[in-house]
């Protein structure tokens, strides 16, 4: 297999580092021109200047990475369509949190997550989310974002790993220095060559195929994958699909996927901070822009991964498919892209370069946000200026970059698995988050107690059901479809999707309890400022949305 590319190739990634580059400093300078003192809402939140279709581009650039195009890509070598459900149940939750949301924090003039606990809870619970976002965005996020990201860059390019890794923490901090206005809007480029990048993949894998089985075009390579790998094509799986501790059945309809993605998508500085420096239509826009991206995605990251499936159950690379002597599915999608043709492989080497640098120019930028604003600001010099702030927030970037380089060849995170990996261990702690913000929006009377109870609480559940399996037979659950028998452990689980709503809706009932508890020792919550009427989203968001559900609703009927 050729992983070395060509000249022209090189002069393809070129023209779009120095288009990226290029179109950033333009933006950086004209921003600063108009920006006298360094203002850290500018910096930080780009603070009115964000158009609809940066900040749609921005979530979609900053959401899909390493983590989706070798990671979902090789679940859907694994298990198929069935993956996809993280991205079309995406669009629908990018329109709730569009409903509601991004009005609450708009209307109490939210800008970090941390901020939002200290304004309806207390300061102990902000400091101790923002102190564990912190880490978790560090020590988790941004090393396997780096890691995974230089292990495909270097599977393709032939440099070597630890080159990969400085030379894409460099350019994303070239990006992110810049504050979130040159995010956002070199996003809109990132994700036009991620689009064009990922749909020529696209096309080859069908294409590779259809001429394998004697067809002709990608129509017909991909009547030959329904026909030759029909149990990849199923969004539903039974409870008998080995697959099924993953993605388990109708959960993904109405259980654990909903507290999945409407704590990363509304509950998640990473992603909210893109929409939260604009006006409420401006924002829910935006966000309707991502919903309708986000529909596309499986053609661009899971399509590819069946292809490689069926070519690879026909004998296709079969040693290029192993690692350390066993088959890896997450070794798929670089496989296919160095079956690419001159030119085109350069194309998609940028549109995975541009997946991995904008993902990570946004993490970063959240963690400077969250660091100077909820910890510099309150701990450490609590009369810092905006020059102060927009300086100690630049630090943070290099800082943290720095550690994630330092630290993410450590981890053994190739060795961890993918996509499902790092959906699961994220699952120990979203319940807790998810619960202490659903009430904290919609129920005056959660407490600071009930959410220091979710916080914490929710997280030691998730271990407990994590671990339970070994300790208790739970295969009474088997007939309702909540434990399956594990090949692997040789134990009746729960799988993962349902332990999170179990550990919500216990989360849900004990913040209640200690609610109404500290209500009657007569403890007053503080209640968010919170009208009917910002619910009310204007005409054409209503019909782009009504449209987005309908297409969802159909991509299931269909491929139930």
């Amino acid at each position: 297999m050729n992983n070395i590319l060509s000249t022209q190739d090189y002069l393809v990634f070129l023209v779009y580092f120095v288009i990226v580059a290029g179109y950033g400093i333009w933006v950086y300078n004209r921003k600063r021109s108009k920006v006298v003192g360094g203002d850290s809402k500018d910096y930080f939140l780009a603070e009115g200047s964000l158009t609809w279709w940066a900040i749609g581009a921005s979530l979609i650039a900053s959401n899909i990475s390493a983590e989706q195009f070798i990671g979902m890509s090789g679940s859907g070598f694994k298990m198929g369509l069935a993956i996809a459900t993280y991205e079309w149940m995406a669009a629908i939750t990018l329109i709730i949190v569009a409903v509601f949301f991004i009005p609450v924090y708009l209307k109490n003039k939210i800008f970090t997550m941390p901020q939002f606990l200290h304004k309806r809870y207390n300061g102990t619970v902000a400091m101790i989310m923002a102190v564990f976002w912190l880490m978790l965005y560090v020590v988790v996020n941004l090393t396997s974002i780096l890691y995974l990201g230089a292990l495909a860059v270097s599977s393709i390019s032939g440099f070597s790993l630890e080159f990969c890794m400085y030379a894409i923490a460099v350019f994303a901090v070239i990006i992110t220095l810049g504050g979130m206005k040159v995010i956002g809007y070199t996003d809109v480029i990132q994700v036009f060559f991620l689009i064009l990048g990922g749909l020529a993949t696209t096309y080859l894998a069908l294409d590779l195929v259809s001429q394998h089985y004697g067809g002709d075009g990608i129509i017909s390579g991909y009547s030959t994958m329904v026909n030759k790998a029909s149990e990849h094509f199923h969004m539903i799986l039974k409870p008998e699909n080995e697959n099924y501790l993953d993605l388990p059945g109708l959960t993904v309809l109405v259980g654990g996927m909903w507290i999945v993605n409407l704590n990363y998508w509304g509950c998640n500085q990473y992603i909210t901070q893109r929409a939260l420096g604009a006006d409420l239509k401006t924002a829910r826009n935006g966000l309707l822009f991502a919903a309708v991206l986000k529909l596309l995605m499986p053609i661009i990251v899971v399509l590819p991964g069946i292809a490689a499936y069926v070519l690879w159950k026909d004998g296709f690379f079969q040693n290029e498919m192993l690692q350390g002597g066993e088959l890896n599915p997450d070794r798929a999608y670089p496989v296919l892209l160095n079956l690419l043709p001159v030119g085109l492989k350069g194309l998609s080497f940028a549109a995975l370069t541009a997946a991995v640098v904008a993902s990570l120019a946004g993490k970063a930028n959240s963690i400077a946000t969250i660091f100077s604003l909820d910890v510099y600001q309150k701990v450490f010099n609590r009369n810092a200026s905006e020059r102060n702030l927009v300086n100690v927030g630049k630090i943070t970037i290099i800082v943290a970059m720095v550690l994630a380089v330092l630290i993410a060849p450590h981890l053994g995170i190739d060795k961890k698995g993918g996509f499902q990996y790092i959906q699961e261990y994220t699952g120990f702690v979203s319940p807790g988050i998810f619960a202490m913000f659903i009430l904290g929006f919609f129920w005056k009377k959660t407490t600071s107690n009930a959410a220091l109870f979710a916080t914490i609480g929710g997280f030691l559940l998730s271990v407990i059901f994590k671990f339970m399996p070994a300790y208790v037979d739970l295969s009474f659950l088997s007939s309702s479809g909540f434990s399956v028998l594990s090949t692997a452990s040789g134990y009746y689980e729960i799988p993962f999707l349902d332990r999170m709503g179990f550990v919500f809706i216990i989360c849900i009932i004990g913040m209640f309890i200690i609610s109404k508890i500290d209500i009657a020792r007569g403890v007053v919550p503080n209640g968010l400022e919170v009208d009917t009427k910002m619910f009310k989203p204007h005409t054409g968001f209503i019909a782009g949305a009504l449209l987005v559900i309908l297409i969802t609703v159909a991509l299931y009927a269909f491929y139930w």
